[in-house]
Order: C-alpha cells, then structure tokens, then sequence
C-alpha cells in the first residue's frame, strides 16, 4: 500500500509542476487530475483506489477538506460581501433561472441526465478558483465586491442542491433531512464557539498553542470536520455539505493567519492532492473519446456556463459586465463533487463523470480571462 501510496503522492507533484513560472501551463489541480489519468483506468492502472481499504478513506478526507477550503473563502460578515451581496443575488437568480431550460435542452439533446444536476452545475461558480485570484491580484472595489458577493451566493446554494440531485427520488427526503442536521449542527457549533473562543481564558490557551508548538486550533477545526462528516454519515447527507458547513464555520470564527498556513500544509499539501489524483484515476477518459455526445455534452457545459454567467453578469448591472461574467464562469470544486459523488453512486456513467470535469477545466479558461481583464483595469500586472 505504501507504494503506492507514494507513487500518488509523487503524481500530485505533477500539478505544482505545471503551474510554476511567471506563466503557468495548467492550473495546479488539472495537473494532478492528468497524471491521476495518465496512471489510473484511463492509462497505466498503476492506481486503483478499490486495491486498498485506506484508498477510499483518503479520498474522502481530501473531499471533504476541499469542500472545507470551499467553504472558507465565504465569509458571510465580510464587509465585501455586504456591499455586493444584493446585485450578487440578483446575478445568481438570472443564472439560475437560466441554467434549468438550458439543463432540460440538454438533456432531452444530448442525454446529459439528471436534468437537475446539470442546472446546478451550469448555476454554479468557484470560489476556491476565483477568490486566491482576487487576493493574490490585490483586486478591490465595486467590481470585485459584487463578484465575490455572487459568487459566494452561488457556492453556498448550489452546494447545498448538489447531493439532492444525485440521490435518487427514494432517498430524496434522507437526503435532505441530512443536509438541514448537518447545517443545524453547523450552526450551532458556531453559536457555541463564538462565545467561547473570544474569551480570555481562550486567549491565553491559543497563546500557549502558538508558543509550544500544540496547533489546537487546526485540531479543533479537523476535529469539527469530522465531527459533521459523521453526521453525513449517520443521515445520509453529502461530504459535500458537511466541509462545506465546516468552512463557513471557521470563516465566521476569523482565526488566524497561521491557522490557514496549518491547514493548506495539511490539505493542500497532502489529503487534496490525493483526492484529485484518485479521482484522475477513476475518470475514464476513453470512454470519453469513444463517446461523442459525451464530448458534446462537455462542450456544451462549458460554453452554456460561460454564455448564462455572462448574461447574469449583463443583469447584474456592474461595470465591467464582460469580465465578472467571465471570471464567475469559474467551475472547479462543484464538478469534482459531482464526478466524485455520481461514481460512488452510479448516478454518472464513467463517460459522462469525464464529461463534467472536461467540462470544468474548460471554463478556466474564460474565467482567467476574465481575471486578467479585471486586473489590468485595475493596473495590476
């Protein structure tokens, strides 16, 4: 198993790799999903995440601290976030509006089922793509204010919808009864540790935290991750929402500087990594290629997605419309939940699982478009 193991440590650097330099070749994660292809059912089948039972557990945890960092980026109190959030709502509801006859034309076109599960993911947006490009640029303003705003609305109820689409009309109502426990859970948690963690006999333990090395606060925050994974395990909710709702959580904490280093250490640097070169090695990229209304239906995603954001962003009302609507565009955590989620379901055949991440890296494109438009209106290089 360690051999293994190592040989999918080993393939994550690949995604690294590619995104060195002062121009990038490929973002880091359509990195590590290539070499997750290239030595998984689509190449070699070196990898094979059915060879070990630790496998799936480590795919799990990577999903779930993704959807975490997801989840981080959304600060509901933030004071960009307030300023945006109305024509951010207004942006979202258009997109959304669009995305179900768009999701139906699919479907009864190209076969691309279920229906509710493409228009979630036509809705959707990236924060985990698009907010480390507005911190890294520097953006701010109006602009930047209502594209976070937008794209915080559109996380936060897509995500929620995303396991609903995929768990079949029986257990629709488990489904559901999960999420609201899960968010329930949530937020009280938050309720508990805002009372808690702000007090001085608090203060005083984080300081003895920071100087003797003990990182309780990244253990209390795998410790809350855990704590609403197993709920989504009792009830039959998604990973999804419970990293998901574990990131909201620690945004509205504020926590420290040093608890994100602590953190990106221990997800990005290892348990994300996994995950995305596992899923890489679930994706059947042949079954793609051999199948050319899965080819269509990526094709297709990619370009509604872009097209419907692009008329949200027109309706919006914020200058400048082209670019929001193309950075918005943004598609990367969300399709990797429902590739993720329809293989261990079945709800997605291995084509169509491909399709949809196909799907995803192609709106990179328009989206790093779109931020490079927003920086140089900025005058940021």
């Amino acid at each position: 198993m360690f051999a293994t193991l190592a040989v999918i440590v080993a393939a994550g650097l690949l995604g690294p790799l590619l995104a060195a330099g002062r121009r990038p070749l490929l973002p880091v994660v359509v990195g590590e999903l290539a070499a997750g292809v290239v030595l998984g059912q689509t190449g070699f089948h070196v990898i094979d995440i059915a060879a070990s039972p630790a496998y799936p557990v480590f795919y799990q945890l990577g999903f779930a601290m993704l959807m975490l960092s997801a989840g981080t980026q959304i600060d509901v109190e933030s004071p960009a976030f307030r300023r945006g959030v109305a024509r951010g709502a207004v942006a979202f509801t258009v997109v959304a509006l669009l995305a179900v006859p768009l999701a139906v034309a699919l479907s009864q076109g190209l076969g691309a089922r279920p229906f509710t599960l493409v228009a979630v993911l036509l809705a959707g947006s990236s924060a985990a793509v698009v907010v480390p490009i507005v911190e890294e640029r520097q953006l701010k303003g109006p602009a930047i204010s209502f594209l976070v705003a937008w794209i915080a609305v559109a996380d936060a109820v897509t995500v929620v919808l995303l396991p609903l689409t995929l768990s079949g009309a029986g257990r629709l109502l488990t489904a559901i009864a999960g999420t609201a426990a899960i968010v329930a859970a949530g937020s009280l948690i938050n309720a508990v540790a805002r009372r808690v963690v702000f007090t001085p006999g608090a203060q005083s333990v984080w300081r003895a935290s920071r100087d003797r090395g003990w990182a309780l606060q990244l253990r209390l925050s795998v410790l809350l991750l855990l704590l609403l994974r197993a709920i989504a395990d009792r009830t039959g909710a998604s990973t999804l929402v419970a990293g998901f709702v574990a990131g909201m959580v620690l945004a509205r904490l504020h926590q420290p500087g040093r608890l994100a280093v602590q953190f990106v250490g221990v997800a990005n640097g290892f348990f994300v990594p996994i995950f995305f070169v596992l899923l890489g090695s679930r994706l059947d990229l042949r079954a793609l290629l051999g199948d050319p209304r899965a080819i269509a239906v990526a094709g297709a995603l990619a370009a509604g997605a872009t097209a419907i954001h692009l008329v949200g962003a027109a309706v919006g009302g914020q200058r400048p419309r082209v670019a929001l609507g193309l950075a918005a565009s943004a598609q990367l955590g969300l399709p990797a939940a429902a590739a993720a989620l329809g293989l261990s379901t079945h709800q997605l055949s291995p084509a169509l699982a491909a399709a949809v991440m196909a799907a995803a890296c192609f709106t990179l494109i328009p989206a790093s478009l779109g931020a490079a438009m927003l920086g140089r209106r900025s005058g940021q290089p």
